[in-house]
């Protein structure tokens, strides 16, 4: 095998889940060496014990963020930066231009499709007609007695429902709807991250509260659960596979294999349609529908040979066309299944970069 020239990839959310694998694949790809820079607001996250160097940087929500993560960027000489977070995503958008124009790629959609990618209500309302793409039933509410009206006219609760904030990450805020469920059940049974909640607890939480968060009531769906990984350029979808979410854990998988899905292949062009996303992307389906879009990379199933956030690194670094990553879909390795574990790392103190 012909090496290629070493590359240099700054990954930020280095804590986040699957940035450990990632940065493990990266790391090990055949035909190069590419080294790690992991970015992270917390430092002793996980990442930063296997990337080739760290950096800690303040959050996304911080004035501050976009300098450091060029900084850290033009300190280590990077190739391209890999944005790793729901969050990171949008507010990198703006400023692809700075990186740019030292030479360096950042992986990143434009400002205009993530403000649509990002947000639920924007998405469902943009295919609330197209049939082409199914959405689930859904009201948007912004007060208790819209809430309350909205759960009525949907039928519950003979019709089972569930609410989430427009936007939102992983599953922070989103609850189902009952008044079957025994509380004495779910304080004795379930874990305490339970997603139950009843209306009348809505009203208790919210009755004497100055504000309302914004919500979408939806029909709760069931059926078979498909993240769909997307590699895409400008709303051109160029590798597309599959996996069944099986089991989560706070809105992350932990697991799922490969799956052939040739019935969602049109939804997912359609949406790209639309929404014109690029590089790394994660659409999650369930029966069907439309869940939500991850712009960013994805929980991804992984082999030595086959690593689909380096293919979109080798894309924006010009050495894969579309035709190229296109090719890609006759390659992808079939019957891989994944789970995600607990896992400890020890190190000494003041030495925390010592792997």
């Amino acid at each position: 095998m012909i090496k290629l020239k070493p590359i240099k990839v700054l990954v930020t959310a280095a804590g986040a889940p699957g940035a450990s694998t990632l940065i493990r694949y990266l790391r090990n790809i055949a035909e190069r060496k590419v080294y790690v820079i992991g970015v992270d607001a917390s430092q002793e996250c996980i990442g930063s014990f296997f990337a080739d160097a760290f950096e800690s940087i303040p959050q996304a929500t911080e004035a501050n963020y976009v300098d450091s993560l060029l900084a850290a960027a033009q300190k280590h000489e990077v190739d391209c930066v890999v944005v790793a977070s729901s969050y990171e995503v949008e507010v990198v958008a703006p400023h692809v231009k700075l990186f740019e124009e030292i030479g360096i790629k950042i992986l990143v959609s434009s400002a205009e499709s993530l403000r649509i990618a990002n947000n639920k209500k924007l998405l469902y309302q943009l295919f609330e007609n197209d049939p082409k793409v199914r959405v689930p039933q859904f009201k948007v509410v912004n007060t208790l007695e819209q809430f309350i009206q909205a759960c009525e006219s949907m039928g519950f609760p003979e019709k089972q429902l569930c609410f989430k904030p427009p936007v939102s990450k992983g599953s922070r805020g989103f609850r189902y709807i009952s008044h079957n469920i025994s509380r004495a059940d779910l304080l004795l049974n379930y874990k305490p991250d339970s997603k139950y909640i009843s209306i009348d607890e809505m009203i208790d939480i919210f009755k004497n509260e100055n504000f309302f968060p914004e919500l979408l009531v939806m029909e709760r769906l069931s059926g078979e659960e498909i993240d769909s990984m997307v590699l895409a350029f400008d709303g051109e979808p160029l590798l597309i596979t599959h996996k069944t979410r099986e089991k989560e854990r706070g809105g992350v998988i932990t697991h799922g294999e490969h799956v052939e899905r040739p019935d969602i292949v049109e939804a997912i062009q359609t949406i790209l349609k639309k929404v014109k996303l690029s590089y790394n992307i994660g659409i999650q389906f369930m029966d069907g529908y439309l869940m939500e879009i991850n712009p960013r990379l994805s929980t991804f199933l992984y082999m030595q040979d086959w690593v689909e956030p380096y293919f979109a690194i080798k894309f924006a670094l010009g050495e894969y066309t579309n035709e190229d990553v296109k090719a890609l879909q006759n390659k992808v390795p079939k019957d891989l299944r994944m789970i995600r574990y607990f896992d400890q790392h020890f190190f000494v103190k003041e030495k925390s970069m010592a792997v």
